[in-house]
């Protein structure tokens, strides 16, 4: 860049957007001399599998046992993750209907296991599964389940003989990255056979439109002991989950939507929780992470929210609705088949469509009995956990799967 652009850059855009392209261009050379990108992949090469040279054994035709001793293969949690929290009901599910569970943990860098099962117990303190590092081989299990596309790679190259695959499905996973070979290796780990347990029917469809492969579904939950309606007075703004480096949750998408509801509403304050919402002009309430009853109590004293996901649905659609506030969530015709409370506010994936959205929820909110509609339709995880533990014990036995029902019904 010559010295008059520089000075042009300078005068049009501010210092700060110099200083801001200087870091990136310098941060991006650093990674480059240094490989850094390689950090990021998250298998060791030879846990890479391809579906086209799997020759898997088969496992046993029936197993009879009543209890089960069955393996979870999961990559290690940060605090507050959804993912695990949902994954760790499961397991924790399994257990309480007389099975026995470990959670084995997969990292290819070798992350420290006594401080990865500290995270464990502090955070997850229902969760009192076994938990140990994968091993070279996983054997010794009646059946191991994997959680992740990863994850399903190194079952996949670690499993031993007469182990029984399954593959729980929380996210069509390979829409968590452009075309290229994270996409594809991703795609790939729905080729290796397992018997795959999609939570909720958006997984299931889309697996099956975009890969071709049939899954059992199982329904999803809501924390029902947590989130639930406890405001039937006043209530005043919106809320929003803000995961910047996460692209599935559509931050840029709701900010924007967000500014043009400020614009139209000024009135109503705007409450973020999760990550900052840095260089934003909008006057907003930053609460930062939020433990699952001070979201509740906020959600009570919300009249909408936005809860975006465009792998699945989000669980912050549900847990809104069971405390009175109405979701404002991406639309989309498979995430239909998981929200079917007449009270969400499903809007077009764009600035205008989901401000649109929020403007119409404060300008026709009637009071309590709009706040009773939006909580009358929710369940809590038990059916999910009976469903997963059925679907595993069948196949387990040799069984027939029998036809789980998707979506939150």
């Amino acid at each position: 860049m010559t010295g008059p652009s520089i000075l042009k850059r300078i005068h049009t855009m501010g210092t700060r957007d110099i200083s801001r392209r200087v870091a990136r261009r310098v941060a991006g050379n650093l990674a480059r001399r240094f490989d850094t990108a390689g950090l990021d992949f998250p298998l060791l090469p030879e846990d890479v599998a391809d579906s086209t040279r799997l020759q898997l054994e088969a496992p046993p035709a029936g197993n009879g046992k009543a209890r089960l001793n069955i393996a979870w293969l999961c990559t290690p949690p940060s605090p507050g993750s959804g993912g695990h929290t949902t994954l760790f009901r499961m397991v924790a599910g399994m257990e309480a209907r007389g099975h026995r569970c470990t959670v084995l943990l997969y990292n290819r860098h070798g992350s420290d296991p006594v401080r990865n099962t500290a995270i464990i117990r502090q955070h997850w303190p229902h969760l009192t599964a076994a938990i140990r590092p994968v091993p070279e081989v996983i054997e010794g299990y009646d059946g191991c389940v994997a959680t992740s596309w990863d994850t399903a790679h190194v079952l996949a190259r670690r499993s031993g003989a007469g182990t029984h695959r399954f593959y729980f499905i929380q996210d069509f996973e390979p829409f968590f990255y452009p075309r290229g070979s994270l996409y594809s290796l991703a795609e790939d780990s729905y080729r290796f056979g397992f018997h795959h347990i999609a939570l909720g029917g958006m997984v299931a469809a889309t697996l099956l439109e975009n890969v071709g492969v049939r899954s059992s579904t199982v329904p999803f939950g809501c924390d029902t002991g947590v989130y639930r309606l406890e405001n039937l007075g006043p209530r005043r703004g919106v809320v929003f989950y803000a995961r910047e480096a996460v692209d599935r949750r559509g931050f840029l998408l709701a900010r924007l939507a967000l500014e043009d509801f400020h614009g139209r509403h000024p009135e109503q304050p705007i409450h973020v929780y999760g990550d900052p919402m840095r260089r934003w002009a909008v006057p907003h309430l930053h609460h930062g992470k939020l433990s699952p009853g001070q979201l509740n109590t906020l959600y009570n004293a919300s009249l909408a929210g936005l809860a975006m996901s465009f792998t699945n649905i989000s669980l912050v659609a549900e847990e809104m609705l069971a405390a009175g506030a109405t979701p404002v969530v991406n639309d989309h015709r498979y995430a239909r088949l998981d929200l079917p409370n007449p009270e969400v506010g499903w809007a077009p994936a764009t600035p205008g469509g989901l401000a649109d959205a929020l403007s119409q929820v404060v300008e026709t909110a009637s009071g309590p009995r709009s706040f009773q509609c939006s909580a009358g339709v929710r369940q809590g995880w038990g059916g999910t956990q009976d469903a997963v533990t059925r679907l595993i014990s069948r196949a387990v036995a040799g069984m027939p799967a029998t036809a789980e029902s998707g979506g939150r019904g």
